[in-house]
């Protein structure tokens, strides 16, 4: 669970930013370099860059896809986001040069950035155009006729194919300049928002919090936990329960410690009686089988805890996820040193608590009783 959840934290601030300022009347952001200029004066800031966010439809030869269309400036933006190291097919560049690198037309087409997954189902890839389709009228561009409002279209050129390692990102996410969907969409100088990147991802809800306090109203800022809360309180909660479930199968297992116990008390009846007839007390009785029950306990803990990791090594291996199920490909792995103890005393705690019953059987044992028929 432990490495599930930062796998898919890391893919998640692959493509994301950290913090995301965007404007609570939802008109854009138009005055934008000055707060870029603002934001990167805040300490623990590192860098910040403006994109534009809209849903589209991408059309080829083969198919018509539902995507959200990103508007980004690449050189800021491979700064504050990895997308630039998750290009597999062409470079980040190419946006801004997209005669550069691929296969020219005669046409002079602007460059189109698509996730490995999207271009499969395209079947387009680099060098190759493909249509964005706005699936809503734009005023001033598609413009009103007889049949209705007709949506706009433009051609692009894909200069650039990345593979982020997450299947809902690598099938619905393009990239874009920031002034050609300024052109596309209509916005004239307007941004969506302003993507922030940070010093210490843990403390980027403080950040966030100290950024919309500096900028005001109507901006907010948002930190990338809060995004996706629901997704990682869902993963918290599953490991706690995954915890309960192992505590639960550990507790079964103690039940062995118990009958192991049980069976030596009853066996051992006439050894007791005689140490009991020679003054050993009741605690002692009780420390012998307490230690017995906890020698068992601690030759589980020793053989399972390697046993264990040597699994979790085999998985990482050979076991692979089915990416159109799962948002990662394959079975992440990390074991933390404070997880290994804390199951490690829950385990012997348990085995500990399975000694009490046959221990204290053992030690109210009366001598004269075990001995009648010796």
């Amino acid at each position: 669970m432990t490495g599930f959840k930062e796998e898919l934290r890391d893919k998640i601030l692959g493509a994301n930013s950290h913090i995301v300022i965007d404007d609570r009347t939802q008109e854009g952001i138009e005055t934008v370099e000055p707060l870029v200029e603002t934001v990167i004066k805040i300490p623990r800031v590192i860098a910040a860059t403006p994109f534009i966010f809209k849903q589209v439809l991408l059309s080829s030869d083969n198919g018509v896809f539902g995507v959200i269309l990103r508007g980004i400036d690449p050189a800021r933006e491979a700064v504050v986001t990895k997308i630039g190291q998750n290009i597999v097919q062409g470079k980040l560049d190419y946006l801004t040069h997209p005669e550069v690198g691929t296969p020219t037309t005669n046409l002079p087409l602007p460059g189109i950035i698509i996730g490995v997954e999207l271009a499969s189902r395209l079947e387009s890839y680099l060098g190759d155009t493909i249509n964005v389709i706005s699936p809503v009228g734009l005023e001033n561009v598609g413009g009103v006729h007889a049949i209705g409002m007709t949506p706009k279209i433009r051609r692009f050129k894909v200069v650039g194919i990345f593979d982020s390692g997450m299947y809902e990102y690598d099938s619905a996410l393009a990239y874009i300049t920031i002034p050609e969907a300024q052109k596309f969409f209509n916005l004239a100088s307007k941004v969506s928002g302003i993507e922030v990147k940070v010093t210490d991802i843990s403390a980027a809800a403080d950040i966030a919090h100290e950024i919309e306090g500096k900028l005001g109203f109507p901006y907010h800022a948002r930190d990338w936990l809060k995004m996706n809360k629901s997704l990682f309180s869902a993963l918290k909660l599953e490991k706690i329960v995954m915890f309960i479930i192992l505590a639960l199968i550990i507790l079964v297992a103690s039940f062995n410690i118990v009958s192991t116990l049980t069976m030596t008390v009853l066996e051992k009846g006439r050894e007791i009686a005689i140490l009991k007839a020679m003054g050993a007390s009741r605690k002692s009785i009780m420390r012998i089988f307490m230690l017995e029950g906890l020698f068992i306990g601690s030759i589980g803990v020793i053989l399972g805890l390697p046993l264990g990791l040597l699994i979790c090594s085999l998985l990482v291996q050979f076991y692979k996820l089915p990416t159109d199920v799962y948002y990662i490909s394959h079975l992440p792995i990390k074991v933390l040193p404070f997880d290994l103890i804390l199951v490690s005393v829950s385990a012997l705690l348990i085995g500990f608590l399975a000694t009490l019953y046959p221990s204290w059987q053992a030690a109210k044992l009366d001598p004269a009783e075990a001995l009648r028929y010796e």
